[in-house]
C-alpha cells in the first residue's frame, strides 16, 4: 500500500466529498497518509482526522506564511499537541523566499523556534524551503540531532546529497511529472531509494494526466510510478520502498 506522506485533506477544498475520498483510498491502493498542519487551526484538523480514521497520522505546525504567529504561547501549544499518539511530526515549518510574506527576518526565527522544539521532543520535521537554500541549510545545520524530510523538493543534487549525509529524506511530488522538472528527476534519479518518499501535498501540485486539477491522495501511485520509470524499477518496488521509508521516518508501527 502506498504512503502518502504529506497531504492536507483538512483543507476546505474537501468540504464537499472529504469522506468520498478517504473511504476510496484503499481501492487506490492507498493505506497511510500523514495530514500536515500549516497553522493552528488546520493542526487541530488534522489531529482530529488522525483520530477517526486509523490510517492517518497528524504533524502540526506553522508554515512560513503563518511565521508572524510564531512566539512562545504558540511553541507551548504545539508542545502539549505534540503528546497527542497521533501526532508524528512538526511540520510544515520552514522557509519562503519567494513572495517574502511575511519577510525572512519574521520566518527565520519561527522556523528556528520549531526546530528547537523538535530537538527537545525528539520529533521529525517537514520543511516547507523555497528559493531559500542557502538560509534552510544554514539553519537546519544549528541542529544536528534533528531530521525530517524537505517536502516538494526543489533544491540541487548537491544540496539533496548533503541532507541525505545528514539522514534526512526527500519528498517528491506531482511535479516529478511535469515535463519541466529537470532538477527533480535529476534528484529523484541520483539519490538512495531509501531516502525518497513520495506525496500529493494535495490540494495542490496535481500529477500527470490531472495537473491543474484539484489534488488528492488516490494520485499519489502517480508519483511512485513516475519515480520507477526513471530509475528502471517496478512500481511496486519503489510502492514498497516509500512506505517503509515513511514509516520509518515518523516512526510508525506497521499494522
Amino acid at each position: 500500500m502506498y504512503f502518502d506522506s504529506h497531504a492536507h485533506l483538512d483543507d476546505r477544498a474537501f468540504r464537499d466529498d472529504r469522506e468520498e475520498i478517504l473511504d476510496g483510498l484503499t481501492d487506490a491502493g492507498v493505506g497511510y497518509l500523514m495530514n500536515i498542519g500549516c497553522d493552528l487551526p488546520s493542526s487541530l484538523r488534522s489531529i482530529d482526522l488522525a483520530h477517526r480514521f486509523p490510517f492517518i497520522w497528524a504533524a502540526v505546525g506553522s508554515h512560513p506564511d503563518d511565521a508572524a504567529q510564531v512566539n512562545d504561547v504558540r511553541i507551548a501549544l504545539y508542545r502539549q499537541m505534540c503528546s497527542d499518539e497521533r501526532v508524528k511530526a512538526i511540520g510544515e515549518i520552514g522557509l519562503d523566499y519567494h513572495y517574502e510574506d511575511p519577510p525572512r527576518e519574521i520566518q527565520l526565527p519561527a522556523f528556528r523556534k520549531q526546530m528547537e522544539l523538535a530537538a527537545e521532543l525528539d520529533l521529525p520535521v517537514i520543511v516547507h524551503e523555497r528559493e531559500a537554500h542557502a538560509d534552510g541549510m544554514e539553519l537546519i545545520r544549528e541542529f544536528p540531532t534533528v531530521t525530517g524530510v524537505f517536502h516538494c523538493y526543489s533544491g540541487a543534487v548537491e544540496m539533496a546529497k548533503e541532507l541525505v549525509s545528514r539522514g534526512w529524506y526527500i519528498g517528491f511530488t506531482g511535479v516529478i511529472t511535469f515535463k519541466n522538472a529537470r532538477k527533480a528527476v535529476e534528484v529523484a534519479q541520483t539519490i538512495p531509494l531509501d531516502r525518497i518518499l513520495i506525496e500529493t501535498d494535495c490540494p495542490y501540485m496535481a500529477p500527470e494526466p490531472h495537473r491543474g486539477r484539484r489534488n488528492d491522495s488516490r494520485w499519489v501511485p502517480l508519483v511512485a510510478q513516475k519515480i520507477a520509470e526513471l530509475r528502471g524499477l517496478s512500481p511496486e518496488t519503489v510502492e514498497q520502498a516509500t512506505t517503509e521509508n515513511a514509516m520509518r521516518l515518523f516512526r510508525i508501527t506497521p499494522p
